[in-house]
């Protein structure tokens, strides 16, 4: 039995009554979404090409219990997670956040200026005072970098260049200079522009 205190046990049995009843919130939010992705899906057409094998065949943490990548192919009629640092559940979010017709920028270099990841030169007299990248809340920008670091572990081209500017110029500008990178490969995505 051991010695266990009654009080410890009591908190251990709350914790875990309280857990069971957030993953059953959990399920029933899971459930809602896949109902409001699979509405989506059906107002437009269906997609003519067949979805490629998923390059990750881990599940991850806190993804939804459904086929998020299926359901997001069925809306947009792309595969968003062939983009090396796009997983299903990012690609998800990042559509939450942006949208799936992002033709309200003109063009991607709108689009990663409105994210804060494109540099704000500051000019004066011809000489570049400043080049820093504004501050940002943005949730998008957020999700962007998560995936620059994400894919800085990676064996890709984009690895790679996260890597190489790490190296010379410091891990946060490599951040966000591949997180430019992945949001311009987003922009211009076919369908999404």
């Amino acid at each position: 039995m051991g010695n266990d205190r009654h009080e410890h046990v009591f908190a251990l049995t709350q914790s875990l009554e309280l857990y069971d009843v957030y993953q059953a919130k959990m399920l029933d939010c899971d459930r809602k979404l896949e109902v409001l992705i699979a509405a989506l899906n059906n107002r437009g057409e269906r997609p003519a090409g067949k979805l490629s094998k998923p390059r990750i065949k881990t599940k991850q943490v806190n993804t939804p219990t459904f086929d998020v990548r299926t359901a997001l192919y069925g809306v947009l009629g792309i595969d968003l997670t062939e983009i090396h640092g796009l997983g299903p559940s990012l690609a998800l979010k990042l559509i939450g956040e942006c949208g799936t017709d992002l033709q309200a920028w003109p063009s991607a270099k709108h689009f990663t200026s409105w994210l804060c990841l494109a540099p704000g030169n500051k000019i004066s007299g011809g000489k570049v005072l400043s080049s820093r990248t504004r501050r940002s809340s943005s949730r998008a920008a957020a999700l962007l970098r998560l995936a620059a670091t994400t894919v800085g572990r990676s064996d890709t081209a984009l690895g790679a260049f996260y890597r190489r500017l790490a190296s010379r110029a410091g891990k946060s500008k490599a951040v966000t200079a591949t997180a430019r990178k992945i949001a311009v490969l987003f922009y211009n995505a076919p369908g999404m522009a």
